[in-house]
């Protein structure tokens, strides 16, 4: 199952230029999810950060990974139309910088849910290699 950015914006309210997915390429409604964010030079970001030397905002990464998450958990039919929101970020670990020219696989896990309240496991990959991890934790509001 293929979603493309059309296809994500019917799951999750963000739109260009904060909808950071450009594909899902995974999807267990409700559990997980895994996906696709090219980096480009082209993006705003790399206007300043850094000149001479383009890097991933860690803080982008991170909301890309929140996003992906959001995804298997909006796709369920209760939580149709509903906004996940952040309300915690824990184990929270950089382990490569994240440049132009890159390929982000993003996944994400449910990890527990309870009535509005949940958790969740994420982690952002490049050619194999671990760019970032985190636990988050979140609560949907209508």
């Amino acid at each position: 199952m293929v979603f493309n950015s059309s296809e994500i914006e019917k799951i999750i309210p963000h739109r260009y230029p904060f909808l950071l997915i450009d594909r899902v390429d995974e999807l267990e409604v409700g559990k997980r999810a895994k996906g696709v964010k090219c980096v480009t030079a082209h993006e705003a970001q790399f206007l300043g950060h850094f000149p001479g030397e383009h890097v991933m905002p860690g803080v982008l990464i991170v909301e890309s990974l929140a996003q992906i998450g959001a995804i298997a958990l909006l796709s369920c039919e209760k939580n149709k139309g509903k906004i996940a929101l952040l309300t915690g970020i824990k184990n929270c670990k950089f382990r490569r910088k994240v440049i132009p020219g890159d390929t982000m696989i993003l996944e994400a896990e449910l990890v527990k849910s309870k009535g509005s309240f949940g958790s969740s496991r994420a982690v952002a990959t490049v050619n194999g290699e671990v760019a970032c991890e985190v636990d988050f934790f979140f609560a949907l509001q209508e």
